[in-house]
């Protein structure tokens, strides 16, 4: 009786996880190396990256830290989803 009871209390505490957190969970890190490669350099990362976002143009973001390459990874459709979206705190 005791193993059931505590087989159905672990079913109740189980996590949900979707593509959808993992990749965003991805796109913030990526953001976040490349925001902390941009600062290193002495640039405005919120302008860089902003630069970078309306433009696609890669040269706004550094190649300190491959910043460059990991934020070209993030598809750019993608990347203002999770933007608005955690703007939004949906």
């Amino acid at each position: 009786m005791t193993n059931q009871k505590n087989n159905t209390q672990a079913k109740s505490t189980t996590i949900t996880f979707t593509l959808q957190q993992e990749k965003d969970r991805e796109i913030r890190a990526a953001l976040q190396s490349v925001y902390n490669s941009l600062k290193e350099k002495g640039y405005n990362p919120v302008n860089q990256i902003v630069g970078y976002i309306l433009s696609e143009d890669p040269t706004y973001i550094t190649n300190h830290n491959n910043a460059r390459a990991l934020i070209r990874r993030i598809d750019k459709y993608e990347l203002m989803r999770a933007l608005v979206q955690n703007y939004l705190v949906l």
